[in-house]
């Protein structure tokens, strides 16, 4: 499968996971046992790979011990952009990079906390997702409309 048709496929499904995972609820997902794994490997709605749904698990249990120690995933995750936004001024897409040192620094410390599957790839789209990181090429009407 082309990572095209990888991505074409999670965003097909992607309006299955709520359902299927809880809404998203930490502590309903950190708490699911046996018979709950077996329902979502059965479910077609979502992409039903075992390792990865063990991580969400094991990622729900990491997520509220981060929760505890920092007294939100929240002000945890922004101690890697110093608490405010990154912007960058990037001209072509071509620039954009796929991870920094700032999305690797998460990803080795998610893992060290049990994270799962959080590559720094992935720990970087995410920065960009919430905000962390402003990646919109200057031309972009959305580029002003974020910054800070």
């Amino acid at each position: 499968m082309t990572e095209r048709a990888s991505w074409e496929t999670i965003l097909k499904k992607r309006d299955n996971y709520p359902p299927a995972f809880d809404g998203f609820d930490a502590r309903a997902v950190a708490g699911y046992g046996q018979g709950k794994l077996e329902e979502l490997l059965a479910n077609p709605g979502i992409i039903r790979n075992r390792l990865k749904i063990n991580a969400a698990v094991q990622n729900a249990k990491a997520f509220l011990a981060v929760q505890r120690e920092f007294g939100s995933f929240d002000a945890y995750v922004w101690r890697f952009v110093a608490g405010r936004p990154k912007r960058n001024a990037w001209r072509m897409p071509g620039q954009i990079p796929g991870r920094t040192p700032e999305s690797d620094a998460l990803s080795k410390d998610l893992s060290g906390r049990g994270f799962t599957f959080v590559g720094s790839t992935i720990c970087y789209a995410f920065m960009q997702a919430v905000g962390m990181v402003n990646d919109h090429v200057v031309s972009c009407f959305r580029y002003k409309e974020v910054s800070w």
